[in-house]
């Protein structure tokens, strides 16, 4: 009786980003290229790093899985958004529901730990270079990546348990254009405060620690900058930083404002619209901001385009 009381919501309805049929078509035409950008921005790094020996170090181990999970992140909410713009009933069912929060929290939480692991790895090399190859091993990056992995499946069953323990029944319809757990929790016909304090405690794992370990990492990095006597040196450690950091203030700023911020019974359009951004936006941008500006990226990038050249001369 339990269990049917728990699925007696057999789909939910989406009010998605618009009303208005001009607008969807505009957004489909927006979030297609948008997507279709992350794909490629995302596989291009991937495979870049993949063939070039040269890019087989600790950094370029971690930006291949933000890339991973970018794909992931993207490809677990865009297709079902772009469906939902041409056609009139945006439905998902209670299965598809609960799978698509699942892979959402996961990569997200995985993405989470990898920024904050990736801002140690840039602290090491600024502040320890001389012991940057002892430190960072082949090892030790296994078990950073393991540990990421981990802690993303542990926020994603922690909160998918306890979201989906609810009732809902009746109500079916979100004010979303994805399954996303704070706004899933307005539907629920039992009390939230454990499932909302549960969410709240996994956003302090998942996004507050990381970020004390980001800004103690840069605490770090910018006192060792500051001592450098090289000019040329000190630019070279801001530039390998600042990618990272434009990446972290923007993806865990709207994290941590949906997540960490008190929950109110009206979803407003604004929430909607920082979610675009760290579901939709964010992922098409780090392949741009932290890798394709990078010069031993862009230098692979160059060689494969002048083989491929050669070989069609040829």
């Amino acid at each position: 009786m339990g269990e049917e009381n728990h699925t007696s919501v057999a789909e939910f309805i989406f009010l998605g980003l618009s009303q208005d049929l001009q607008t969807q078509i505009l957004l489909f035409i927006l979030f297609l290229i948008i997507y279709l950008l992350t794909v490629l921005g995302n596989l291009l790094i991937t495979i870049l790093i993949f063939m070039d020996c040269r890019l087989h170090t600790p950094m370029y181990f971690f930006l291949r899985s933000i890339s991973f999970t970018d794909l992931c992140f993207s490809t677990s909410i865009v297709p079902q958004v772009l469906v939902h713009f041409l056609v009139k009933r945006k439905t998902i069912s209670f299965f598809g529901h609960m799978t698509q929060i699942i892979v959402f929290l996961l990569v997200g939480g995985i993405e989470c730990s990898v920024l904050a692991v990736m801002s140690y790895d840039r602290c090491v090399a600024v502040c320890k270079p001389l012991h940057y190859s002892t430190i960072m091993t082949q090892q030790v990056c296994l078990q950073l990546a393991i540990g990421s992995w981990a802690s993303g499946a542990l926020v994603s069953l922690v909160d998918t348990t306890f979201t989906f323990q609810l009732l809902y029944q009746g109500q079916n319809i979100i004010n979303h254009y994805f399954c996303e757990p704070p706004a899933l929790l307005k539907l629920a016909s039992a009390d939230t405060y454990s499932t909302e304090m549960a969410i709240f405690a996994m956003g302090v794992v998942i996004l507050l620690a990381p970020v004390s370990l980001i800004l103690v990492s840069y605490w770090n990095i910018i006192s060792t900058v500051i001592q450098m006597q090289s000019g040329e040196g000190s630019l070279k450690a801001f530039s390998t930083c600042g990618s990272h950091l434009i990446v972290v203030v923007l993806f865990y700023g709207s994290g941590i404002f949906t997540y960490m911020w008190p929950n109110s019974k009206t979803t407003e359009e604004w929430d909607k619209m920082i979610s675009v951004f760290y579901t939709v936006v964010t992922p098409m941008l780090n392949p741009i901001i932290y890798s394709l500006r990078n010069k031993d990226v862009k230098g692979t990038l160059r060689k494969l385009a002048g083989r491929k050249s050669f070989s069609q001369r040829r």
